[in-house]
């Protein structure tokens, strides 16, 4: 989940035998944070929410209630309604109407066997599946040729091109026609790009750079207000709706990540600790990814605060602190006793005591729920992570560099998707079960499947700089070194195994599932965000490219109503 450095050993001087050996602790000149105190202060004045908004807010929710129920005899017109409610970022307000629409539509048509309108066909199969439906794919046989080609009139409709691309996202394995269509869709939209409007075409890049299905909820939500304000089409009633909610989330997140950002201030680890990433933003609006809801925000403050010290650990375990160092940090945690901080250095201890404090107030909240039982599950996920982080700083410091499956089965493990996992369904509330909590340790192949897809694409970004620096070989290194092939070879081959795991991820998603399917959609994005994050570099580390946008969307920037 994070970059990498390393540490070493170098004598004093080479005058005698008997020098002491000094600590060389290498920096990875990470930048510093570029929001500094910016979101400490909290003002209502940023964003007046005053009660005649929410009043209207109201309002328009009630409208919207009645258009779902009126276009309930509409099929065409009510998929089209539930798309744009979902897009905005609405669904949440409307969870079982949409869940009743979809199951209805299910029921009575489901394989879309009479209709012969590709962005109708596409757009019922994509909102099916994301609900969780098994409809079949081979209603899409019905627009190939007699040589088993997609029809070239289709390319003639961009409309349901972009249909059809979005769907294919949501496939799994042996649907090699959603395989085909991909192929499809993707040439011939990137080739039409120069042939359409402003606005069309800017549409057409934002997919395929980021596929609906891949990416962040309320980012993809902040796009589609600004793409959906200029469609002819357009429901004035979702539009307003979706801008009043924007506002009133940002100014709850806002709220939410002042007070965190008045905890990690209070820690002091810029000044205590100036080798490690200060990122307690950019761990804020990683868990809005995952989830974004209102009743969350307990989920939200538990993983940010366990995410940022996770992120910390790491740059310990890969930056500063020597082996023997670390030994004792691992089992200091292992033993989670506040007497293990004595045999720490002192830059241990201040991180150490964090860690614990941390821990404890997701017990306290748990005992006032009667959920104590999540912190053990939290606290033994939090364990194999520094266990992980361990057996990597060891492979570093002995040269060794492993096979690609020793290698994985601790870097699944490092790239901390398990134990983010665990922690992020301590903070929900009863659909949670010890069950969830076992299911999450027995490994299920959507589990693993985000590890990989987690770890994977860490590596393919972030291993050339990794490498420069001096750090435990990647699984770009582990693969050539093992199969003789050149880089190039490694990107195709860790590209294909990332398509694959998303299929694992989608297969995982449709029903009968395993545990209820709001906590699979933790999983789903978690995933997300490294799709966002990681498509084309580290974006967590050089958090002041393409992440502080993203920032400024969600927490800084209003929607103009």
């Amino acid at each position: 989940m994070y970059a990498q450095a390393s540490t070493g050993l170098a004598p004093t001087s080479n005058a005698s035998q008997n020098a002491k050996l000094e600590v060389i602790r290498r920096s990875a000149n990470y930048q510093p944070s570029i929001w500094g105190d910016r979101f400490i202060s909290y003002s209502s004045d940023n964003m007046v929410i005053d009660a005649h908004s929410k009043q209207k807010t109201e309002e328009l929710k009630e409208e919207a209630r009645r258009m779902l129920m009126v276009a309930s005899n509409k099929p065409s017109q009510r998929i089209n309604l539930i798309d744009s409610i979902q897009r905005l970022g609405l669904s949440y307000h409307f969870e079982r109407e949409i869940e009743e629409a979809l199951q209805q539509m299910y029921d009575t048509h489901p394989d879309h066997e009479n209709d012969d309108d590709l962005y109708s066909v596409a757009l019922r199969f994509r909102l099916l599946r994301q609900q969780g439906y098994n409809v079949s794919s081979d209603v899409f046989n019905k627009f190939k040729d007699n040589k088993g080609d997609f029809k070239p009139n289709l390319i003639q409709d961009v409309r349901s091109m972009l249909s059809l691309y979005e769907a294919t996202h949501l496939r799994v394995h042996g649907e090699d026609i959603l395989d085909e269509a991909l192929a499809f869709t993707t040439t011939h939209l990137k080739s039409m790009v120069t042939q359409l409007s402003t606005s069309l075409a800017t549409q057409v890049m934002h997919v395929l750079k980021q596929p609906l299905h891949k990416g962040i909820p309320r980012l993809e939500a902040r796009h589609y207000i600004s793409v959906y304000q200029e469609e002819e089409s357009r429901n004035e009633t979702l539009l307003k709706l979706a801008k009043l909610d924007f506002n009133q989330l940002q100014s709850l997140y806002q709220k939410e990540l002042s007070d965190i950002s008045k905890w990690w201030k209070g820690l002091d680890f810029t000044s205590k600790l100036p080798f490690a990433r200060d990122r307690v933003v950019e761990c804020y609006f990683w868990i809005l990814g995952v989830y974004f809801e209102p009743q969350y925000f307990l989920g939200r403050r538990i993983l940010t605060k366990v995410t940022y010290l996770t992120s910390i650990l790491d740059d310990i375990y890969d930056v500063y602190g020597t082996l023997e160092e670390l030994k004792l940090f691992k089992e200091a945690i292992e033993s989670w006793d506040v007497s293990a901080m004595d045999q720490l250095p002192e830059y241990m201890k201040v991180c150490y005591q964090a860690l614990l404090d941390v821990y404890d107030e997701i017990e306290e909240e748990m005992i006032k729920k009667e959920r104590s039982y999540r912190v053990y599950y939290a606290k033994e996920a939090m364990k194999n992570q520094v266990r992980a982080y361990f057996d990597e700083a060891k492979w570093f410091h002995e040269g060794y560099i492993p096979t690609m499956e020793e290698y994985m089965s601790t870097a699944l493990v490092s790239s901390a998707y398990s134990m983010l996992t665990t922690t992020s369904f301590v903070g929900m509330g009863d659909i949670v079960t010890k069950e969830a909590f076992d299911w999450v340790i027995s490994e299920p192949k959507i589990i693993t499947a985000s590890l990989v897809i987690c770890r994977l694409m860490d590596d393919l970004v972030g291993h050339k700089f990794e490498q420069e620096r001096g750090h435990v070989a990647s699984s770009v290194e582990c693969y050539m070194k093992q199969h003789g092939v050149s880089e190039q070879e490694v990107h195709d081959e860790f590209h294909k195994r990332v398509r694959n795991a998303w299929k694992d991820i989608n297969h995982g998603c449709l029903r009968p599932t395993d545990i209820p399917m709001p906590l699979l959609m933790r999983v789903l994005n978690l995933v997300r965000v490294i799709d966002v994050l990681y498509k084309d570099k580290d974006g967590y580390s050089n958090a002041g490219t393409m992440m502080k946008d993203y920032i400024s969307e969600l927490l800084i920037d209003p929607v103009t109503i």
